[in-house]
């Protein structure tokens, strides 16, 4: 419990993210409902659901990888927009880790990690080697600097991924279902090295199935349901204490009880 109180002080009152009624169509389709989300620098929250709930659509909505129609988001105190500046200025906050790597399989893994910072960034290739290294170091894959992406497992591939977003230097991460396209050995190796993140206070947004990370890690855990944020809570209360029936009925069919 020491832990988890030195986890809540670690919150800061400065909000790193603003979503105000924020709503999102495909179509005709309703997606995202009058979404309402305060997040604040160094909260870790986890946001669960079932398929098709909206959880990805949401995170991705934050770095403008979808257009949301209705309602603000702001990152930082940057509202986002359509101009191109903005949404330039946001993504550079924010790092995201894709299901799938989306390592470029021509290109070492040093290159995959440099290639951002030499040209986003203009980070002399030097000094972008440096810092690639460093955090390759950090996910503990340092020694497979030359190889390509094919030549590494799944589970190191994600870690790739997560350094190569760590390079930019993001003050907030969003993962979407990081462990979901890897075997399950693979999976605690990738977790472990988001539970290192955590504890050094990174903000941090993960959508994703792994309840054990969520009670280790998260501040809060969201759920989701047809679009909207049904419930949320500390993973505690969360877990032993589920106020929402559909809540409820996934829980007991994810854990099993």
């Amino acid at each position: 419990m020491a832990e988890a109180a030195q986890t809540q002080m670690e919150i800061s009152n400065e909000v790193a993210i603003q979503i105000e009624n924020m709503n999102k169509w495909y179509g005709t389709f309703h997606v995202l409902r009058d979404i309402d989300l305060t997040v604040y620098r160094g909260e870790r929250i986890v946001i669960a659901g079932p398929s098709g709930s909206g959880k990805s659509t949401l995170i991705r909505c934050i770095n403008a990888l979808e257009e949301h129609q209705k309602g603000s988001i702001s990152v930082d105190g940057t509202r986002l927009s359509s101009d191109v500046k903005n949404i330039d200025r946001i993504r550079s906050e924010v790092g995201m880790v894709f299901q799938h790597f989306n390592l470029f399989p021509h290109l070492t893994i040093l290159e995959n990690c440099t290639l951002a910072p030499i040209w986003v960034r203009k980070t002399p290739k030097k000094e972008a080697e440096e810092i690639a290294m460093h955090f390759l170091t950090k996910v503990k894959i340092p020694d497979q600097a030359k190889k390509y992406p094919g030549q590494l497992s799944g589970g190191q591939q994600q870690r790739v991924a997560i350094a190569r977003s760590l390079c930019m230097r993001p003050r907030i991460m969003l993962f979407d279902e990081p462990t979901s396209a890897l075997d399950p050995e693979m999976i605690k190796e990738v977790l472990d090295t988001m539970v290192e993140l955590a504890e050094e206070g990174m903000t941090m947004l993960c959508v994703t199935h792994e309840m054990g990370f969520a009670r280790q890690v998260a501040n809060r855990v969201i759920f989701m349901d047809a679009g909207q944020i049904v419930e949320q809570n500390e993973p505690e209360e969360f877990f032993n204490n589920p106020q929402n029936e559909r809540t409820k009925l996934f829980l007991s069919q994810i854990l099993g009880h």
